[in-house]
């Protein structure tokens, strides 16, 4: 008899005929091979096979790769990153001058990134919903002027928004001197928007522990007020306690220890304004157009979000009393927001994705300064385009990790 299939397969008898009419039997010299041993053999092989193919393609790239650099005197590695930049940056976020490395100018182009995703994801999400609720107004005005904006801004595309509001907007308003004057404290002109900008003073630390302890106090009051409503179904004035809370106790810090910073509001000498702050017109145009573009995305899922709450939710909010107002922010945003999150997460990964379209007006984020600037002086190609890419990887990543865990932590849980 034949071994099970997985262990050694014993000799298979064979019966054959004697002299005299009887049989006996003897042992074959070949077994036959099990079935299943042979399909383990084939799929190793193959994946052997498949292992070496990649293996050597990725050999054949890199070899093809370092010989093409070699030929024609190119440097591969990393170390380009501490030579010294030798060129101005119009926005930094930290100190910055010309004979700072090319590591320095690699942070700068990511905050200046990260500042547009971050703006525009909050600017976008708020326009979002409000475009969003208003598509679902009764009144017929809103409702049509909430419709026209979605059907326009979502089928023109960003980048054409952009240059619209950087050739055609920011840079047609007056120069420095003609600037539209606010309260002569905000100055929009050509050069961008100027306003009073803050630094650290003595009281800037205790305020941010005053500021932080405000916050606990906030956390634990709502934590208070929900199980006393609970267990005796008595309401508390949440919102004003904790306004209360968050504007004393830092008072109190401001009162003991001063002002937690200094302004310095900005003041026209010769051809520009100097001190405070300023948004250059190209930040302005990337986020303007890249918040309005979005929007009108979010607005639609948040309508379809809303449509998918059941009616009788609506009804029974009401039959209790509650007012519209209410009844959306406490019975129907919540329910819908399962529906609305998953692509809303979308939505985010394309605003940030998008972001790279500031090369086309020059503002200096990851694709304009670092893939555009420095590759075009070091020659760095494939070493600066792989950490551009996985700079947008990384952002990315945590943006859809961030979005998951926000998504877990409202979904409905079935008993």
């Amino acid at each position: 008899m034949a071994a099970p299939c997985g262990g050694i397969p014993s000799p298979q008898a064979v019966r054959i005929p004697t002299v005299r009419g009887t049989s006996c039997k003897i042992k074959s010299a070949h077994p036959r091979a099990c079935p299943l041993t042979i399909r383990v053999c084939a799929r190793g092989c193959s994946r052997s096979s498949r292992s070496f193919s990649w293996s050597g393609l990725g050999w054949y790239l890199f070899h093809n790769t370092q010989t093409n650099l070699q030929h024609r005197g190119i440097t591969s590695g990393f170390d380009f990153l501490d030579r010294s930049a030798g060129f101005g940056i119009a926005q930094h976020l930290i100190p910055y001058v010309e004979s700072d490395s090319y590591a320095r100018v690699f942070v700068i182009g990511l905050l200046n990134t990260l500042l547009v995703t971050f703006i525009g994801v909050i600017l976008a999400t708020i326009l979002g919903f409000i475009i969003g609720v208003a598509r679902l107004s009764p009144n017929w005005m809103i409702n049509k002027l909430a419709t026209v904006y979605v059907e326009t801004f979502r089928n023109i595309p960003p980048l054409l928004q952009i240059l619209f509001w950087y050739f055609a907007v920011f840079l047609t308003l007056p120069g420095p001197r003609g600037s539209i004057n606010i309260d002569d404290t905000f100055f929009i002109s050509n050069r961008g928007l100027n306003m009073p900008g803050a630094s650290m003073a003595d009281g800037f630390w205790p305020f941010v522990v005053a500021l932080a302890v405000a916050v606990v106090a906030i956390v634990m009051m709502v934590r208070f007020a929900n199980q006393r409503f609970d267990e005796t179904g008595v309401p508390f004035h949440k919102f004003w306690v904790g306004l209360a809370l968050f504007v004393a106790i830092p008072g109190l810090s401001v009162l003991l220890f001063g002002s937690p910073v200094t302004w310095e509001v900005p003041q026209l000498k010769g051809f520009n304004f100097v001190g405070g702050w300023v948004l250059i017109p190209e930040l302005l145009a990337l986020t303007l157009a890249l918040t309005i573009y979005t929007a009108a995305f979010i607005a639609e899922i948040v309508r379809s979000g809303i449509r998918s709450v059941s009616h009788g939710q609506t009804e029974a909010a009401r039959s209790l009393g509650l007012r519209e107002g209410p009844t959306l922010r406490k019975v129907i945003i919540p329910q819908a927001l399962r529906v609305i999150i998953p692509p809303l997460t979308s939505q985010y990964l394309n605003l940030a994705k998008n972001s790279s379209l500031a090369a086309g007006i020059g503002y200096p984020e990851m694709v304009s300064l670092f893939a555009g600037t420095v590759l075009n002086q070091t020659g760095q190609a494939i070493e600066v385009i792989a950490i551009t890419m996985s700079v947008y990887l990384a952002i990315s990543i945590s943006i859809s990790l961030l979005m998951n865990w926000y998504n877990k932590r409202i979904a409905l849980i079935e008993r």
